[in-house]
């Protein structure tokens, strides 16, 4: 965790001889969703490779850079392009970008993800507010000596997907007129896909979606006692709830196909929402 601090300082400083900007929130786009990054104004774009242990960004679909700048008259840092513990990163390394953009000065994080809808009700295309989250990837970010500095040893996990956020989020999609449904995300590690057995469990367990990612980067986010509003847009059924065999291309093509909605409620939450009662 000493080195993890030093690096943390190492970034800071570089993102900051590049802008003065503060950032108020920050992002994290998940597969097929980083378009979002290209309708930030005035962006200052920062390579992955020039931060300091920064791991490269292998997914298709995540450009591998910090974007900061202005969103819907905010101020707004983005990971476009998130890390994946499936990639060979320790859970330390996936969340770093979040840890960054919170020692930037971000109040809030909006996290968004692609995943794999196991409630009846779910079809691709839909968006879901995540509501709780259920972690079977095997592994915390928070493993190992605790850096005060970061946050407390033991992290309450009650309200890790603010309940204020989620209010002001189900108002915003209203005002709009867009469906947002709301639930519990649960993740493996991935990169394989779960098998039809491992969903069935999930839904004994109570989960409504299920993704490889997120978990992580909300834990690190809540210990830094930063609130967070996390988005899924189901790109997919799970396995075995379709006879179709699960694809990456899925993902991106659903991802495609709603992003005039998706972009459309992001930027109205970014503008929109209260970071004093988040």
């Amino acid at each position: 965790m000493v080195k993890l601090a030093k690096e943390l300082s190492q970034c800071v400083n570089v993102v900051s001889e590049r802008t003065e900007m503060v950032p108020e929130i920050g992002l994290v786009l998940g597969s097929g969703l980083g378009f979002l990054a290209d309708k930030v104004k005035d962006p200052v774009f920062v390579d992955y490779k020039d931060l300091p242990g920064f791991p490269v960004s292998t997914v298709p679909g995540h450009k591998g850079r910090l974007v900061l700048g202005a969103l819907s008259g905010r101020r707004v840092a983005i990971m476009q392009g998130r890390f994946h513990y499936y990639e060979g990163y320790s859970m330390e390394r996936t969340t770093l970008g979040v840890r960054l953009m919170g020692k930037l000065g971000a109040k809030a994080f909006v996290i968004t993800n692609a995943a794999g809808g196991i409630r009846a009700d779910l079809q691709p295309g839909d968006l879901m507010l995540i509501r709780d989250h259920i972690n079977l990837m095997g592994s915390n970010p928070l493993i190992g000596p605790n850096h005060d500095e970061l946050g407390p040893r033991f992290p309450d996990m009650s309200n890790a997907y603010s309940r204020e956020l989620r209010t002001q989020a189900r108002a915003v999609a209203a005002e709009l007129g867009i469906l947002v449904k709301e639930g519990v995300y649960a993740a493996f590690t991935g990169p394989s896909y779960e098998t039809p057995a491992e969903i069935r469990l999930l839904n004994i367990l109570g989960a409504d979606a299920v993704g490889m990612s997120t978990i992580p980067e909300v834990i690190a986010a809540t210990h830094m006692g930063l609130p967070v509003l996390g988005i899924s847009c189901i790109s997919n059924l799970a396995a075995g709830i379709s006879p179709e065999p699960l694809s990456h291309e899925e993902v991106t093509e659903t991802a495609e196909r709603v992003r005039h909605v998706f972009s459309k409620l992001v930027l109205a939450l970014v503008g929109g929402l209260d970071l004093e009662e988040g």
